[in-house]
């Protein structure tokens, strides 16, 4: 492929082990440098420690990434702004001049990335693809909204994905159920799926001989987002107990963001521990037996799962939780819809060493074949070149 002249937004900045989409960034940024793009990236930082990492991770003599502190207040005629352009706030106005004026110079792809970040490309639509990492409008569906504000912020987010995904004529999706949104939203445009790039060569396989003895499960996400906190609870409230049942030895771990205060009502049930804003998420990782992450709605790829299988943790979860990628039920996860099947399958993993064995090492091998960096950055090029 030839070379291009790539501009890319990030509404977080490319960091291996930031958040959740900060992962395919890094992938995204560092790949398209080797293999010869140019590539003027600006991305908006919401925590100043994760720019400085992002500065030395892609110094000036080799990259040209923009790093802009999130806007923290508004002013009157901003807040009436975002009644038209709901969360355009995290684009700051700096970072949107400092965007237009690149772009007046001329370039071949504007490469947005997550939904927010669409509205830095209102005036520079040509040549720009959006990539979609999920859509709230699925997510929140079926949630009940117990007062005013909420409902108005539900509407909101859903309003703005139909609006900003309408202004595309391409876009990416993450996966196949995300790319048949895409479409009934925007029938008109060029839509493509290419799963999240993830390197997984910064995840280092556990051995065999380096596992843990003990049972345990183990649950970590943000659990701030919908999907995760009610796969947490349904964890928590419906399979744990009978899977405790079973192996009275079992432990259960759940780490994430905010995770004492969103389960604060569970801190005490009997094998449970619960760990909140940790500084790094690998140990916890390393402490599993199975990763069970079983959310009933939430649209996307689930980078945690992701992260469980390249560390060699075997995974149980639902279509939901595996969406995006090609699992096979007892291969390379345990895959079911119902609570009894999700125990059942936790279970048999927990008692028996040599399936979980034989289950993660399949399982690593299916992410780094779909999600890997040189089958995203290919597929990345093949969509630019329809542009």
């Amino acid at each position: 492929m030839k070379k291009l002249n790539i501009v890319i937004v990030m509404i977080e900045p490319p960091l291996p082990f930031g958040n959740a989409a900060a992962r395919w960034f890094y992938v995204l940024l560092k790949g398209l440098v080797e293999r010869g793009h140019q590539v003027k990236a600006f991305a908006v930082c919401s925590k100043e420690a994760e720019m400085e990492k992002a500065k030395k991770l892609f110094p000036k003599n080799v990259y040209d990434l923009r790093l802009y502190p999130i806007r923290k207040t508004s002013t009157p005629l901003q807040k009436i702004k975002s009644l038209f352009r709901p969360y355009s706030f995290k684009i700051s106005e700096q970072m949107q001049n400092d965007l237009d004026v690149e772009l007046s110079k001329g370039y071949d792809v504007l490469h947005i990335e997550q939904m927010w970040g669409g509205w830095a490309a209102c005036k520079h639509l040509e040549k720009a693809v959006l990539n979609i990492h999920h859509y709230q409008l699925i997510d929140l569906e079926y949630t009940s909204n117990s007062n005013l504000k909420e409902r108005y912020e539900k509407w909101q987010i859903t309003r703005a994905e139909k609006l900003i995904t309408k202004c595309f004529k391409t876009i990416r999706t993450c996966s196949p159920r995300l790319e048949e949104k895409a479409k009934e939203l925007s029938p008109q445009s060029y839509i493509e799926t290419n799963p999240v790039g993830i390197d997984g060569s910064l995840y280092e396989y556990i051995k065999d001989e380096e596992r843990g003895v003990e049972p345990t499960i183990v649950m970590i996400g943000t659990m701030t987002w919908y999907p995760t906190s009610s796969a947490a609870i349904r964890l928590l409230e419906r399979l744990w107990p009978e899977i405790l049942k079973q192996v009275p030895n079992a432990k259960l771990k759940i780490v994430g963001y905010d995770a004492k205060s969103v389960l604060s009502k569970y801190l005490d049930n009997p094998g449970v521990e619960i760990f909140e804003n940790v500084p790094e998420i690998e140990p916890y990782f390393k402490m599993g037996s199975v990763f069970v992450y079983a959310p009933g709605r939430g649209s996307g790829m689930k980078i945690k799962i992701l992260e469980a299988m390249l560390f060699g943790i075997p995974v149980v979860t639902t279509s939901e939780g595996a969406e995006g990628l090609p699992v096979v039920d007892g291969e390379h996860a345990g895959l079911c819809e119902e609570d009894d099947g999700l125990v059942k399958r936790a279970v048999e993993l927990l008692l028996d060493v040599e399936k979980q064995n034989i289950q993660r090492k399949k399982a690593r091998e299916l992410v780094e074949s779909v999600c890997g960096p040189k089958a995203t950055l290919d597929k990345m090029e093949e969509i630019y070149s329809k542009i």
